[in-house]
């Protein structure tokens, strides 16, 4: 009986498996591939405002999210609208491929980032679908493991590889980004032929928008009224900034601080192959010592994370300032990268696997893609906190060390909130979640 119970369902196969699909996005067009391709077709123009091209991606989707999961949540919806916006993403990732103007790529990137978010909104929310809350954890966990394996690891080897062999001309980065297009595309399959909507309300006969609308109102209304909700999404917002940040400014630090480019591709290599054993890993023990508990310890990690990137630059900038011995600084600094690689590996699968099941145990499974999607507003918005921040400690003492570290604030405002609300943060019990 156990080890049937340890199976998993042909619709948690192939909801896992959508991970492995879609992490290739996130890797080559978000992260490594498209960014230096962009930047190698651009003008100034266009590298000034790549970022707040993908900043208005970010938004748009935010702002839609509660009402595209309220229209969701109705009966046959939900299908619909991931494989729409699969869709649309997969279409414009293509675009990007079809162009040689840096215009026509940009539109490009910011539709298919939004079509990227918005099936992803929806894949979340399917969680509730699939399996059930005391399997949430498990399922998630092997989510983002195989997402690892697949997006980030098999397809951006081989893109790596066609870049090098043909020696980075444009047609290896147009190949690159095809290689995601069918990469996404194929693994979808599954996905779209054997999940199913168990959960919903009925639509109503008319005035679908109003009611979507108004059943927005009563989930925002539910959320400031459950305490457990409310505690949650405080501390989600503040540490899933922290690991964002460290994600998405990683590389930026490591090139201010002069590491070499080669190392650093190696070391976020290191971090997607830590990172599949430790997911799963996370997905068991919550099983043991509670999903809150291992939120905690990630967020734990991430304070010593934040503290070794802070020895990364203190170190180089030490050398700098006293005339001492700068490649011996870089060398050691180059080391400290791999540890710090190293670590997140060892966290970042599972602090967010863990915050997608935890959450989805908490909502009614019926109203899940509005309630995911009030998630999902938080989540985008809480990306400009950390960043921010980064850069304007480093613009005012003009020391990229102290900018990372002060990531560390907002770790302990994310980890003073779970301990605060622990009290409100007891494990989830499927007789105790939330009512519309």
């Amino acid at each position: 009986m156990q080890a049937r119970e340890k199976r998993f369902s042909r619709a948690e196969r192939s909801w896992i498996l959508y991970d492995w699909a879609n992490s290739v996005y996130a890797t080559n067009i978000m992260a490594a591939i498209f960014p230096i391709y962009f930047a190698m077709m651009a003008d100034a123009t266009g590298d000034k405002i790549y970022g707040f091209a993908v900043s208005a991606a970010n938004l748009i989707i935010a702002f839609l999210s509660p009402l595209l999961g309220a229209i969701g949540d109705f009966h046959g919806r939900k299908k619909k609208l991931f494989a729409g916006f699969l869709l649309l993403g997969l279409a414009f990732t293509a675009v990007m491929a079809a162009f040689d103007s840096w215009q026509m790529m940009l539109i490009g990137l910011v539709i298919s980032r939004i079509g990227f978010s918005g099936s992803c909104l929806f894949y979340d929310s399917f969680l509730t679908d699939v399996t059930t809350p005391e399997r949430m954890d498990r399922v998630s966990a092997w989510g983002y493991a195989m997402g690892y394996i697949g997006g980030s690891t098999i397809p951006f080897v081989l893109s790596i590889a066609i870049l090098l062999l043909m020696k980075q001309s444009i047609l290896s980065y147009k190949l690159s980004i095809l290689i995601t297009v069918a990469w996404w595309a194929v693994f979808s399959i599954p996905f779209l032929r054997n999940v199913k909507q168990e959960h919903g309300v009925e639509e109503p006969p008319r005035q679908l928008a109003r009611a979507a609308f108004s059943n927005v109102a009563k989930t925002f209304r539910a959320i400031l009224r459950d305490r457990r909700l409310l505690v949650f999404i405080v501390a989600y917002f503040f540490y899933i900034d922290g690991v964002s940040t460290i994600i998405s400014m990683a590389t930026n630090y490591g090139s201010t601080l002069g590491l070499g480019t080669i190392g650093m591709i190696l070391a976020l290599l290191v971090t997607q192959v830590v990172a599949v054993p430790f997911s799963i890993l996370f997905g068991n023990l919550s099983k043991k010592v509670g999903a809150i508990r291992m939120i905690a310890i990630a967020v734990g990690v991430y304070f010593v994370i934040t503290i070794v990137g802070f020895f990364m630059g203190y170190n180089i900038e030490r050398a700098e300032l006293s005339g001492g011995d700068v490649a011996a600084a870089l060398q050691t600094s180059t080391v400290l990268f791999w540890i710090l690689a190293t670590l997140v590996g060892t966290v970042q699968g599972g602090i967010q696997a863990l915050s997608r099941s935890y959450f989805g145990q908490l909502v009614p499974p019926e109203r899940s893609n509005e309630y995911f999607g009030f998630l999902d507003v938080f989540g985008k918005f809480s990306c400009v906190i950390g960043p921010a921040l980064y850069s304007l400690v480093y613009s005012l003492t003009n020391r990229p060390s102290l900018g990372i570290l002060s990531i560390i604030l907002l770790f302990l405002a994310g980890g003073v909130a779970l301990a605060c609300g622990r009290r409100h943060l007891a494990p989830a019990r499927t007789d105790k979640i939330a009512k519309g």
